[in-house]
Order: structure tokens, then sequence, then C-alpha cells
């Protein structure tokens, strides 16, 4: 075992054990147990002399950068000691999103001054996971002390959600929109950037003739125009008290993330510019736009940072400042929760003026439990009740949604299971209908 404090150890207190029976035994030959003791202690002194402190010691602990939720990884713990091989003993110190396999600590055996222990973990919940302190002890040359440290570690562990599933429906859905080759469908007349020209057919709209290369070429050209690339795409996850809430076992903001992660990807993938906001009393996570499918790894770990809160949301500064950093008009996907409209009064004023320059879509989870309870069978009175209740706030939900329709923003409530596939679906169509 090794100790949470303290930098020596007594392991020899069981030699005070002879010179107490000598006192009690032979009461006149006291003075031999004292100097017993004494000779005890002389060793002791000389034991934790002649151990090497802390200015002797150097640790390190190597560990991936990166790990998806429910991974198991092996972390590298080295420990240089200068001076003859000693019996090392180690313990790494974690936070709660990581679980360890087979203990946190184990035994080493020194060689040549040096040491190493590998330690197994599996990742529990998404965030930042930290290795805080390093306990390590080693024994004297008699064997009678331990010196111990213990290193303060700042090394972290970014964990990821798990989108392998969600990606795969996602890319299906993407395919759909492409021609066997893989290249995307381009169809006269939609989007707002131009592609090329062509012979004008029946049917075109006359707004589609471009009238001087037609008088140069003697012929009626029409320009051919495809959809737009260079969209700015802003995902704002909401991480207050309400989105840390269980939906079927996960939080709804781990949901809010796996989506978001899953849209950022086909987003990056079609040529769109994509940045994260993370915000719950104020904002925490802030990411430049970034272009490009070799960014998406970027935007993984600034996900990571999304920690949860057990703070109220400030809708007004959160999307104020959202607000004063865009500088183009762009895809404002929020994704958060509300119960009533009394709370959610002040993001309804925020959001109006959103919506002036920005498409705004928010993206919200059907509440399961909410619509259980309405559901339920009237078995006993307290059943009538709660689902009198339960109706009454799932209509307050409906009426903020309206508000929000009413404003301009696309709304989405969607199974918490389809929550990406849901909003992919909604993005392409929009990129369709060249509303971005």
């Amino acid at each position: 075992m090794i100790y949470p404090s303290g930098r020596l150890v007594w392991a020899g207190a069981a030699g005070a054990i002879p010179a107490f029976l000598i006192a009690l035994a032979l009461p006149s030959l006291w003075y031999l147990g004292l100097l017993w003791i004494c000779v005890l202690l002389a060793f002791l002194a000389v034991d934790a002399a002649a151990g090497r402190g802390r200015a002797s010691l150097d640790a390190s602990i190597h560990a991936p950068p990166q790990v998806s939720v429910g991974g198991k990884f092996t972390v590298h713990v080295t420990a240089g000691l200068r001076g003859r091989s000693r019996a090392v003993q180690a313990r790494l110190g974690h936070d709660e999103r990581l679980a360890p396999l087979g203990g946190t600590g184990g035994a080493w055996t020194a060689e040549a001054g040096s040491a190493s222990l590998d330690l197994n973990f599996q990742a529990l919940r998404r965030g930042i996971a930290r290795f805080d302190r390093l306990w390590v002890r080693w024994p004297g040359p008699f064997g009678l002390v331990w010196n111990q440290v213990v290193l303060p570690m700042d090394n972290k562990v970014a964990i990821l959600p798990d989108i392998r599933s969600a990606r795969d429906e996602a890319i299906t859905l993407l395919q759909r929109q492409s021609l066997p080759d893989g290249h995307a469908q381009r169809r006269a007349g939609q989007g707002r950037e131009f592609e090329a020209l062509k012979d004008y057919q029946p049917g075109m709209g006359r707004r589609m003739i471009d009238w001087k290369r037609s008088a140069r070429h003697g012929r009626l050209l029409a320009r051919e125009f495809r959809i737009e690339e260079n969209n700015n795409i802003v995902l704002a996850i909401d991480s207050g008290r309400l989105m840390c809430e269980p939906v079927d076992g996960v939080p709804k903001v781990d949901r809010a993330v796996t989506a978001a992660l899953l849209s950022a990807f086909i987003a990056l993938k079609g040529g769109d510019m994509v940045s994260l906001f993370g915000f719950d009393a104020r904002p925490r996570v802030s990411s430049g736009a970034v272009r490009g499918s070799a960014s998406f790894a970027m935007i993984q770990k600034r996900a990571a940072e999304i920690d949860y809160s057990t703070e109220e949301t400030n809708f007004t500064l959160a999307l104020t400042t959202l607000a004063a950093r865009l500088d183009r008009r762009s895809l404002v996907i929020i994704f958060t929760d509300f119960v009533d409209p009394i709370s959610a009064e002040l993001m309804l004023r925020t959001v109006g003026r959103l919506t002036e320059r920005h498409l705004v879509l928010f993206m919200m989870m059907k509440d399961v439990e909410l619509e259980t309870l309405a559901d339920m069978p009237p078995d006993a009175p307290e059943d009538v009740a709660r689902s009198v209740v339960a109706g009454g706030l799932l209509r307050e939900r409906q009426v903020v949604i309206g508000r929000l329709r009413l404003l301009g923003a696309h709304v989405i409530e969607a199974d918490h299971q389809r929550l990406g596939p849901a909003l992919v679906e909604r993005y392409l169509e929009l990129k369709r209908e060249d509303l971005l």
C-alpha cells in the first residue's frame, strides 16, 4: 500500500516490542531495553539518511492524447532513481472519468537506476481526464524505512464521444445526395455559386440566360449554378444544469456533443467552415472557424472541453457574445433545453435579434419522461395528478417552440437516439434549398 502523505514511513516499529518484553520480564535490566531502542533508532536514522530523497527522483507519465468513451488505454509511468537499484512502488492519482483496470499502482524492480510501470485504464465519461499526482516510494538499505514522495502531475487525456455508428449512418445520408462516382449532384438553378455555361433548354428561367456570352457565341447560353460550399456553421452547445440531466442513462449534453460532432464531420466534408461554441452561465469554449476534413480532430478535442455544469444557462450573455464574434451570415445550431416559457423568456428576446442576420436552428430532445407520464394509464389518483402536470409542461414547451418559429428560427425536436441523423438531414435540406 502507498500512503497518501508523508515522506518517511517507519517499517520497523515491530523492533520495539522486544524492548518492552525485557522491561516487563526483568525490571532490573531496564537499561537493556533502553539500549535496544537506542540501537533500533540508530539503525532507522542510518537507513533514512542512506535512502535517496526527492532530489534523486525523476518521474514522468506517458498517456495517449485522446481516447473514445468506453475505450481502454495504457499509461506508461517511468521513474529514474540515481544510486543503487532498489524496489520501487508507485500509485497514480486520477479523476472520476477513468476507471483503473487491475489497480492504480504496483511494484517495480528498478534496474540501472530507472524503473517503469504500465497501468491500464478505461474511459467512462466524456471530458478532459487528468492525472494529477504520483506517489512513489522505495525502501532504505536496511528495509526499515520507506522513502516516499508525492509528485504533482498535469497530464490530460481528452475523452471523446464514440460516433462511429452514427457517422456511418450520416455518410449513408450524404451518399444519397451524391452520384455513383462520389461527386455531389449539381442541379441547374440551385445554389448561388457559378458552375458553368450550358445551352439554353426550354423550361429554364430567363434570368439564367447570359445575354453577353449568348451574343458573342450566336446562341442562347444559360448559367448553371451549384450549391455554395463556403458556408459558416456554428455549433453552440448549452452545458447548463438542464442539459446535464440524463436521458436513458446518458446526459443530454453528451448526446448534443455527439450530434454536433456528427454534423461537423459532414459539414467539413462538404466544404463548409465549422466552429464550436460552449456555454452555461458564461461562454466556456470557443474555437475558430476551420475548414477541411483534417480539421475534424481539432473540433473533437475542443468538444471534449465542454464540461458538465450545475449553473443556470445565461442565454443573453452567451448568444450576445456569439453574435458579436460572427462577421458574416452563419447557420447557428443551438443545442439546448427548457421547461417553461418563464425560463425561456430571456432566450426568446436574444434569439429575435440573432435571427435578423443569421439562420438559427434549435436542436432539442424529446422529453421521454414527461411523455411517458402524460400517457400513463390512470391506475391511481396519483397517476392522474402526474399525467395532468406532465401534460401541462409539454403544452408549455410547445408554446415556447411556437414562439421560436414565429421569430424565424427553425426547431427540431427529435428522439435522443436520432438526434444526430435528424440534424444532418435538416442541414442537407437547408443547403439544397439555398437557405444558408
